[in-house]
């Protein structure tokens, strides 16, 4: 899997092995799902502090397209955490839903002759 890490903050440029650390553990049983992951960090508000960073993480899969996940937080380590969590959450429930789709039809319709 090949994970990019873009942030114009300072701040967040230490965390950088961190984060690519971070999205390599919690896919590597999806690593098959997701060949590529993008990390952005970035601080909506500047230096004024508050709730104002965000993580974005965006998921190119191969047969579902791309999945963007964004949260906002205190602090940059909680919100890849965050991120990363609703990330996995969603990118399963996705790939269950294709799964469901492609069975065979339940055998409970058939009409039995007596």
């Amino acid at each position: 899997m090949q994970v990019l890490f873009e942030s114009r903050d300072v701040d967040a440029v230490p965390l950088r092995d961190l984060a690519i650390d971070r999205v390599r553990f919690s896919m590597r049983r999806l690593t098959w799902l997701v060949p590529r992951a993008k990390v952005r960090f970035s601080d909506i508000n500047g230096p004024r502090g508050g709730l104002d960073k965000c993580c974005q993480i965006e998921l190119k899969t191969e047969h579902h397209g791309t999945l963007v996940i964004r949260s906002v937080a205190h602090d940059w380590r909680q919100a890849l955490d965050d991120a990363l969590a609703r990330a996995t959450h969603c990118l399963l429930r996705t790939w269950r839903r294709t799964q469901t789709r492609q069975r065979a039809p339940s055998q409970r319709h058939r009409i039995s002759a007596v």
